[in-house]
């Protein structure tokens, strides 16, 4: 079955940086476009990055976090990364990884197929 396990958060000082990763299996994972999306406590779900599979890897980012935050995928390995640098406490929050099976990005939580539990992030010093 698709499975999405995310790995790699935890408490970082603000301006640090951390690299999350999910490991994805179930499914074919080069054909399949992937994001990461945050939740913080009392907050809706909010869409943070993704790479499309084709050749290119076409990229997107928030507003938020652009500049300061990198999606990767290693087809290879059946991973997608986000590293994360320059953090903020306003970026803490659970960071969840998402499937699409389709090669167009989408911002919506409903374009999204498959969902990993999430990882927590906490920024504070």
């Amino acid at each position: 079955q698709v499975q999405l396990v995310e790995s790699g958060g935890g408490l970082v000082q603000p301006g640090g940086s951390l690299r999350l990763s999910c490991a994805a299996s179930g499914f074919t994972f080069s054909r399949y476009t992937m994001a990461w999306f945050r939740q913080a406590p009392g907050k809706e779900r909010e869409f943070v990055a993704a790479i499309t599979w084709n050749v290119g890897s076409e990229t997107s980012y928030a507003d938020s976090v652009k500049g300061r935050f990198t999606i990767s995928r290693d087809n290879g390995k059946n991973t997608v990364y986000l590293q994360m640098d320059s953090l903020k406490p306003e970026d803490a929050a659970v960071y969840y990884c998402a499937a699409r099976n389709s090669g167009w990005i989408s911002f919506a939580l409903r374009g999204y197929n498959a969902w990993g539990q999430g990882t927590q992030v906490t920024v504070s010093s």
